[in-house]
């Protein structure tokens, strides 16, 4: 006795028309012959899913199935197509679209069109400075792509001779194949899928219609660019055969480490030294800027090393939006070295008056442990 279709498929016998297409398709590429090349097992199981699909995927033929069975269906094929019979096969290209193109060199899609083909898309990489990445720059590119032939304007025919109708497809730029149940339309192994061939071939490009070149061009960098940010230049890539549309190129840009800031998405951290006198009594210090200035910084009293202050809208260009980020000040307190004499009696007085006694004075004293004097 035949295995029962929704059996065969792996669905219930109320699946819907996508649950029905959705098995068919796992199963079809899991048996399919171009997978399974001299394996008599899966070509025998590719032929019974194939025969289940045709019939549940049609509502006429599904509805005489669950009726009458197998036997409900072949009476319907007996009638013939032209009498509302049934056994048609099954459309590739209506089940598959194009998954078919990718796994079997075909061309899903069918139906007398060619996809315009399409050049191939580059990739490079370049690196500037953290002020580049400020200000934006315009960044020389050298590099090779394929451009289109100059001598014969891409045809990759030579000068008062054109191309012909390929004699193999007749000028579609497919060819149909049958495999089994299945026919496919792949592309024409004699034009490459062009539908045409080249009669008498330019000297230049060999009839290729395109040639490896040198390529000079100058890309804008925007200020407030990430490290590892990509930039899309549309049409900048290769070239396409016979005049289709280029390819894109796409520049990967690479920020080098600063030695005086540490960026932080749109923030810039600095650190900036102080002497004790302003760290104790408060004060003001000029931080550098990534613009090349300097600006003020109030410091309260008291601060320690590692304090960080924020001022406003002096880091980085936002590259999506408006205004800037913040530059970061961090603190570091510095021990005074080289005292003078009078620098040192009134630290020592200082001293004193924190611990009542001058020990500092001292050869093992707390004062020479701190200052080295």
């Amino acid at each position: 006795m035949a295995e029962d279709y929704y059996s065969l498929l792996g669905v219930v016998r109320n699946a819907t028309d996508a649950e029905i297409k959705s098995a068919y398709r796992k199963l079809a590429m899991k048996y399919h012959p171009d997978r399974n090349p001299g394996n008599k097992e899966a070509d025998n199981k590719f032929r019974q899913i194939n025969g289940a699909y045709e019939a549940l995927s049609d509502p006429k033929k599904r509805k005489l199935y669950d009726q009458y069975g197998e036997a409900g269906v072949n009476a319907g094929a007996s009638a013939g197509p032209g009498n509302g019979g049934f056994g048609q096969g099954v459309d590739v290209n209506e089940v598959f679209g194009d998954l078919f193109e990718n796994l079997f060199g075909g061309q899903g899609g069918g139906r007398g069109s060619r996809r315009p083909s399409r050049g191939a898309d580059l990739k490079y990489e370049t690196t500037i400075s953290l002020e580049d990445a400020f200000k934006g720059v315009q960044m020389p590119l050298h590099f090779q792509r394929v451009e289109s032939c100059s001598t014969c304007r891409g045809s990759g025919a030579k000068a008062g001779s054109g191309l012909k109708r390929c004699a193999h497809c007749r000028g579609t730029g497919r060819v149909q194949v049958s495999q089994g149940f299945f026919s496919m339309a792949q592309s024409c192994p004699q034009c490459g899928g062009e539908g045409q061939t080249v009669e008498n071939p330019c000297k230049d490009c060999r009839g290729h219609g395109r040639v490896r070149k040198e390529a000079d061009l100058k890309v804008k960098i925007p200020p407030g660019i990430y490290h590892g940010a990509t930039l899309r230049i549309s049409g900048e890539g290769e070239a396409a055969p016979r005049g289709g549309q280029a390819g894109d190129l796409y520049l990967e840009i690479r920020v080098k480490s600063d030695p005086r800031f540490e960026r932080h998405e749109d923030d810039l951290t600095v650190t900036a030294p102080i002497d004790i006198a302003v760290a104790a009594l408060g004060g003001t210090l000029d931080a550098p800027t990534i613009d090349g200035e300097t600006v003020k910084v109030k410091v309260a009293p008291g601060v320690q090393t590692g304090a960080t202050l924020r001022v406003r809208e002096r880091g980085m260009p936002k590259l999506h939006g408006r205004g800037r980020g913040d530059l970061l000040v961090q603190l570091r307190v510095e021990t005074p070295r080289d005292l003078t004499p009078r620098q040192r009696e009134l630290l020592e007085e200082f001293y004193q008056t924190i611990h009542g006694h001058a020990s500092a004075k001292d050869e093992s004293g707390v004062f020479k442990k701190i200052f080295g004097q």
